[in-house]
C-alpha cells in the first residue's frame, strides 16, 4: 500500500468516527427529548384523573390500547374512556407517581413507576400503591400509549 493509500484510509477512519459520535450524541440528545415527552405524558396523566379528564385519554392512548389494572382486568381505550366519563363511579381523589424511569428503544419507549392513588373506581373504594408499566409507541409523529399493565407492591 502507498503512503497516498494510507493516508486516504486513515483520513476516512478519522472522518467515520467522527461522524459516528456526532451520531451518537445526536441519538443521546433526542432520547432525552423523548424521556422528557414520556415523563410530561405521565405526568399529565396524573392531572387528567385528578380533574376527571377523559379527552386526555380519547388523545393519548393508541385505538387498540390494552390495559391491564391491579385487580387483574383488562380494559380497551373505548372501556377505559367510558369509565372515565362515569364520574359518579370513578373520581380520583389524590395520586401521585414515584421511580418514574423511561426507556428509548426507537420509536418505542417504556416507563416504569409507582403510583400511589385514592379513587372511587367502578362505585369501589381503593387506596393502594401500585407498580406500572407502560408503553408507548411513536405514530405519525405522536407519542401514544399502546398497553399499560399495574400490579400492587407488597
Amino acid at each position: 500500500m502507498s503512503l497516498k493509500n494510507a493516508l486516504l484510509w486513515v483520513s476516512v477512519v478519522a472522518l467515520v468516527l467522527l461522524l459516528s459520535s456526532r451520531v451518537s450524541r445526536a441519538q443521546a440528545a433526542s432520547d432525552s427529548d423523548i424521556v422528557a415527552a414520556i415523563t410530561q405524558m405521565e405526568n399529565d396523566a396524573v392531572k387528567a384523573d385528578l380533574a376527571g379528564d377523559k379527552t386526555f385519554y380519547e388523545k393519548a392512548l393508541a385505538k387498540d390500547w390494552t390495559g391491564g389494572d391491579s385487580d387483574g382486568t383488562f380494559y380497551t381505550k373505548a372501556e377505559m374512556v367510558k369509565l372515565m366519563g362515569q364520574t359518579d363511579k370513578n373520581k380520583t381523589n389524590s395520586e401521585s407517581i414515584s421511580d418514574l424511569k423511561v426507556r428509548v428503544y426507537g420509536n418505542t419507549a417504556i416507563a416504569t413507576y409507582k403510583d400511589t392513588y385514592d379513587a372511587m373506581f367502578k362505585g369501589q373504594h381503593r387506596a393502594r400503591t401500585v407498580i406500572d408499566t407502560d408503553v408507548f409507541v411513536k405514530m405519525g409523529g405522536e407519542w401514544k400509549q399502546v398497553a399499560s399493565h399495574a400490579t400492587k407492591t407488597k
